[in-house]
């Protein structure tokens, strides 16, 4: 299989935990860093058995080194929890999982691809600004009075 195929899961997939595992290793790096904490450490594989029901969880890799959960809103597809295995950084799989993200858009009629970034990463920022978004919007979390994200777009 060529190593970067991205390919989508089901609720009852064998790999929902392997991805649980991926995203909590991946986002830890965060904790400390993101005011407030990632939302990783709410995440259960049910959320993610969940989110292959009412949107699409795509992976890369066995196990996987990398994902990426697709949700269709509005004119928009929004990406979240885009995640690679720090072994696989560098390697185009965020890229390609992009591309998929691009690819399942048009197919759903949507016109742009959209999603969030916490204001204290700005090198995830830049890495999605080379991949062609552009920050839309700030916004913050409940209970904060100052920004805490930016909402960047892709449209396409």
């Amino acid at each position: 299989m060529d190593t970067l195929s991205p390919v989508r899961l089901h609720h009852d997939s064998a790999e929902v935990p392997e991805v649980l595992r991926l995203i909590r290793s991946t986002f830890a790096y965060m904790d400390g860093r993101i005011d407030p904490p990632t939302s990783m450490h709410h995440l259960s594989e049910d959320d993610i058995r969940r989110t292959c029901q009412t949107g699409e969880v795509w992976t890369i890799g066995a196990p996987p080194q990398a994902c990426i959960f697709l949700t269709p809103m509005d004119n928009v597809l929004y990406l979240g929890k885009l995640a690679v295995s720090p072994s696989h950084r560098g390697t185009g799989l965020a890229r390609r999982l992009v591309q998929t993200a691009e690819e399942r858009a048009r197919a759903l009629a949507r016109t742009a691809l959209e999603l969030e970034v916490r204001i204290e990463l700005v090198e995830n920022q830049a890495a999605f600004a080379r991949m062609g978004f552009e920050t839309t919007a700030e916004g913050a979390h409940d209970g904060y009075d100052r920004p805490t994200f930016v909402i960047m777009r892709k449209t396409l």
